[in-house]
């Protein structure tokens, strides 16, 4: 009896046959995975070189800067450190930069909240004017913010223009805008039915809120946290037309230094900025990773 053949069509052995014609994969060359990263490397290069230079100029030995330098020195942090002007304006920054983001994330979340999870006439305008500090012209805003404490003034029989408070709720209103972006995003993602299992089980609204929904947003929370505390340290436009006298934060303390010195004191003074940024956001990524956040 002769034996049928099981074999499929194309196929002799243990070998298999393509048909003709058919695509095949070509492997990537290696020349070509370095290009890719060397195009990466000098991407990230350009967009850091602006703080590479600003470190590297704050170490000149040169009062007037000229390359190539003709040494290194650290006095010129030791000169911005025994300037009152700068270890104020320092203080007063980070001071007001805590108050804002603290208060403004607060806000900011309880804003976002209510916009996503209740319908009420005129919600689309007040989210719309809640973000208009992300579009207006900072001096602008300052100016604005100005006129109306004086208005203020005027009408409660009270300082407010040059105090901290006012400072404090000007950089507030600053500050809300991205933390209702960041909110605003991370709840449009958030799944509505773990909420209402939580409500379902017996946990109150306040209850779902601080151990439901609070935790599930703590990504952008933190985002929000730091974002608002770098845009309200470095911010200028609206600080300038409501510091007191005598008060000034680290940007106008930079300003009025530049218009009577033109040294390396101030690339020393921007390089402990970027010193004290980075740290912030090591911090934050120890705690909450900021590939979740970005």
């Amino acid at each position: 009896m002769t034996q049928t053949s099981m074999e499929p069509s194309g196929v002799t052995g243990d070998v298999l046959r393509l048909p003709t014609g058919s695509p095949r994969r070509v492997p990537v060359a290696a020349w070509t995975k370095w290009a890719v990263r060397a195009g990466i490397a000098l991407i990230y290069l350009f967009m850091l070189s602006p703080l590479i230079f600003v470190v590297w100029l704050s170490f000149f030995k040169d009062a007037i800067i000229t390359f190539p330098p003709s040494g290194y020195t650290v006095s010129w942090y030791v000169n911005a450190w025994r300037n009152a002007a700068f270890a104020n304006g320092f203080l007063l920054s980070l001071q007001l930069a805590a108050c804002a983001a603290i208060g403004g994330v607060i806000l900011g979340v309880a804003a976002s909240l209510a916009l996503a999870r209740y319908r009420f006439p005129g919600r689309r305008t007040l989210g719309n004017v809640l973000l208009l500090p992300l579009v207006v012209p900072g001096i602008v805003a300052g100016i604005a913010t100005y006129l109306f404490y004086l208005r203020a003034e005027n009408a409660l029989d009270m300082d407010i223009v040059g105090t901290f408070g006012g400072l404090v709720i000007a950089h507030i209103c600053l500050t809300i805008p991205w933390t209702m972006r960041l909110v605003g995003a991370s709840l449009a993602q958030i799944d509505g039915t773990i909420e209402e299992a939580a409500r379902n089980l017996g946990a109150g609204p306040w209850r779902t809120l601080w151990r439901v929904t609070l935790p599930m947003l703590r990504p952008a929370i933190v985002a929000a946290v730091l974002f608002s505390f770098i845009v309200s340290f470095e911010n200028l436009e609206l600080t300038l037309p409501l510091v007191g006298p005598g008060k000034t934060t680290l940007p106008i303390a930079i300003m009025q230094y530049l218009e009577f010195n033109l040294d390396p004191t101030i690339a020393a003074v921007s390089a402990a900025q970027i010193v004290l940024l980075g740290i912030v956001m090591l911090i934050t990524d120890r705690f909450v990773k900021l590939s979740q956040v970005i």
